[in-house]
């Protein structure tokens, strides 16, 4: 039997789709491994580039102004040259942005190969989503594309384990090296995958999107999914299109996840663990890093679950359960850091410390860590798809770059304590901002999900379809 939309069940799939679906993800290691690894390497990069903390801010957060621009020239080369080609001009991008940290001598130069990796997990970061979520099958999305984030977990907890092993020596030239592995394995993978075939249907390579769609789903006959997509690309898009009365809501959600994700108060605990364990009477470096690796193990653990329960339960109740857990946890944390310390015998603050930050992080895996990046490769229709995601990815990486850029000034000035009340407080805000608008699509095609939207209905109306049986 086939779905609406022409798919065959699960069980005819071929072993190709779950190939190129695990050869994308190594996007998110990409991702995920120089997301973390700044985290212990910044320890002696302060030392012995001799960095004040507002230059241990510029260092830590440099790479996300190359994220930005790379979020915004990545909608441009999803849509013109295709999500394949993206992806490896990106690991491109990456390898010699790696290259530049690893021998530069100052600071201005680790700037720039910085910035460089940056615009590199710019374009990664929602075009593998993108290229994922345009070769599954709808009752599989959801876990295909959570895929990524799994991976971008692994990678922060490698990077993790890099930082450890090499923390003895200090040496944090080869902890950025060690990036350039995945990087290279994902460039050989993606010069033998195939294009999407959403994107041939919208560059008139019906023929080849067909064989593309017989590939991955395991049979000759997918006219049904095929007239689905060539519905959905009737006239090219365009930027002006973006300013549609059908494209508000889903702007409106795409863009407020993409912000609250961030204001949250996510990348302060991967980029600064370490140091926030330092504060937390941790001070040896290797201490403080091996704490930080238990954190991650969480991480990739939680996302995993995250996984397997996202085309089950639905996206919003992961959404709205791991925000709540988030909330309670940064609520916790701030408690520690204001009332723990007075406590005499045993270092009760490290202890609150570490059981706070592993539970919102396991938190955030399970919710607005993968949820986030599924929803955007799903709410908005093909022909401005990467467009939209890109603006979404900005808003996204901009939001991020501002909680790097302030949250140790924010801990100077609020207190250790009050900055992660702050956060706690944003996290309310998403949880509300979730109940009232964003959608389930869970189980639902692409098509039909952009069908909703073009009709002008409520994000809220979109009822995710049953579980195939």
């Amino acid at each position: 039997m086939k779905a609406q939309d022409g798919e065959p069940k699960k069980s005819g799939l071929t072993s190709f789709v779950y190939i190129a679906v695990a050869v994308a993800a190594i996007g998110g290691v990409l991702f995920g491994y120089d997301t973390g690894v700044i985290s212990g390497a910044i320890l002696f990069i302060t030392g012995e580039f001799g960095l004040s903390p507002i230059l241990e801010e510029v260092a830590t957060s440099s790479v996300l102004v190359g994220a930005i621009l790379g979020a915004i020239a990545g909608g441009f080369l999803a849509d013109r040259i295709g999500r394949r080609l993206s992806i490896i001009a990106a690991s491109t991008a990456f390898l010699a942005g790696t290259g530049v940290v690893v021998v530069a001598a100052g600071l201005p130069v680790f700037l720039v190969g910085r910035v460089l990796i940056g615009i590199a997990i710019g374009v990664a970061s929602f075009v593998v989503p993108l290229y994922i979520s345009e070769i599954a099958p709808s009752a599989l999305r959801g876990g295909m594309v959570s895929l990524n984030q799994l991976f971008i977990t692994l990678g922060i907890l490698v990077s993790y384990g890099v930082d450890y092993l090499f923390s003895a020596s200090g040496n944090w030239r080869a902890m950025f090296a060690f990036g350039a592995v995945p990087a290279i394995i994902l460039i050989v993978g993606m010069f033998l995958l195939t294009s999407s075939p959403r994107w041939l249907v919208a560059h008139q390579q019906q023929d080849r999107a067909a064989g593309v769609l017989q590939k991955i789903r395991g049979t000759r006959d997918v006219s049904g999914e095929l007239d689905g997509i060539e519905r959905s690309v009737k006239r090219a898009g365009s930027w002006s299109d973006l300013l549609a009365s059908s494209m508000r809501m889903p702007l409106i959600v795409g863009l407020g996840l993409a912000i609250l994700q961030q204001l949250t108060g996510i990348n302060t605990v991967i980029y600064y663990a370490p140091t926030i364990f330092q504060f937390a009477g941790l001070h040896s470096a290797g201490a403080s890093i091996a704490a930080t690796a238990g954190v991650g193990v969480v991480n990739v653990l939680s996302t995993v679950a995250a996984v397997i329960l996202v085309d089950r339960a639905g996206r919003r109740p992961l959404l709205l359960a791991g925000i709540g857990g988030m909330v309670v946890s940064l609520a916790v944390l701030g408690a520690g850091f204001a009332f723990g310390g007075t406590v005499q015998g045993g270092n009760l603050l490290g202890l609150i410390t570490a059981v706070s930050l592993m539970a919102y992080v396991a938190s955030f895996a399970i919710g607005l860590g993968p949820v986030f990046w599924l929803l955007i490769a799903e709410i908005y229709p093909l022909n401005v798809r990467g467009r939209a995601m890109s603006v979404a990815t900005i808003a996204n990486w901009a939001a991020n770059f501002l909680i790097t850029l302030t949250f140790l000034t924010l801990a100077g000035v609020l207190g250790r304590a009050g900055v992660f009340w702050l956060y706690a407080l944003v996290g309310i805000v998403a949880w509300f901002f979730v109940l009232r608008l964003v959608p389930e699509t869970k189980g639902l095609t692409l098509e039909e999900i952009e069908e909703h939207f073009r009709a002008g209905r409520h994000p809220r109306e979109l009822r995710g379809a049953p579980k195939q049986q």
